[in-house]
């Protein structure tokens, strides 16, 4: 018995050398594993930093006009007898939401000579302002493309006839008058639109003139001057609305409150 048992123990320690053996790898599999792993908690703190920081929203212009006049009063008495002699009661304000971002206004004027005919005109005064959006884009950028749409409107008027346009100097910052004969069963209208953009606003004028019943139609360039001096007078009651001190140009060609702001720099 003795000898039996004596021969089982070099079996036994060859079976514990080779558990022995067989655990090592697995340890040090498990050591190596835990050793190039990452904690969870550094793992986010590492790819959360390498993602780029959110771009800052970009700094707009600010609008240099905050206010717009009340379209009615944007011409003077004496432009409206000139232009619309014969308008009575026929002043009329549009309809709107904002007074401060859009306004118009309307008048109508029938000079009747009896049996010689009559002079018709129609004028209306639109004032659009703008203000700096994040969405939209900056105030002046906006005025921009509604002053260029503002005078593609007017070129496409359906039935035109005789279309041209020009720019006109010493108006705001940029203006140009668009001209076009339309024909309707009452006579031939001959149609002046003057489009104005002043900093973050824009300026249109539509005045147009028909002879009625046998008189004869009306001189587009007399049309034409008064329309482009009524824009003047227009622009000249929004720069004047947004001048602190009240001293902007009456006849529209005022730069803007940057041009006041220098002006008063200058007198310190």
């Amino acid at each position: 018995m003795q000898r039996a048992h004596r021969a089982n123990r070099p079996v036994q320690r060859v079976v514990r050398a080779l558990t022995g053996a067989a655990v090592l790898p697995v340890m040090l599999v498990a050591a190596g594993c835990s050793s190039d792993a990452e904690p969870k908690s550094d793992a986010k703190q590492s790819a959360s930093s390498d993602k780029p920081s959110a771009k800052p929203s970009p700094t707009l212009e600010p609008a240099a006009y905050k206010e717009l006049p009340k379209a009615c009063d944007a011409l003077g008495k004496k432009t409206l007898d000139d232009l619309v002699p014969k308008r009575g009661k026929s002043e009329k304000a549009g309809r709107t939401d904002d007074a401060g971002t859009r306004a118009s206004c309307t008048w109508n004027s029938l000079d009747d000579n009896g049996v010689k005919g009559s002079q018709y005109r129609w004028l209306s005064v639109s004032l659009l302002r703008f203000d700096s959006d994040t969405v939209r884009g900056a105030a002046a950028e906006q005025a921009m493309k509604q002053y260029e749409t503002s005078i593609e409107d007017a070129r496409n008027t359906a039935d035109a006839k005789k279309v041209a346009d020009k720019p006109v100097k010493g108006v705001g910052d940029e203006a140009t008058l668009v001209t076009y004969d339309l024909k309707k069963k009452e006579g031939l209208f001959k149609q002046q639109t003057v489009v104005v953009l002043v900093e973050n606003a824009v300026v249109t004028i539509d005045y147009n003139g028909a002879g009625l019943a046998g008189e004869g139609a009306p001189s587009a360039k007399k049309l034409s001057e008064q329309a482009v001096d009524a824009a003047k007078e227009a622009v000249g009651k929004v720069t004047t609305a947004n001048d602190a001190e009240g001293a902007g140009d009456a006849d529209g060609s005022s730069a803007s409150p940057s041009a006041s702001a220098s002006k008063s720099a200058a007198k310190s």
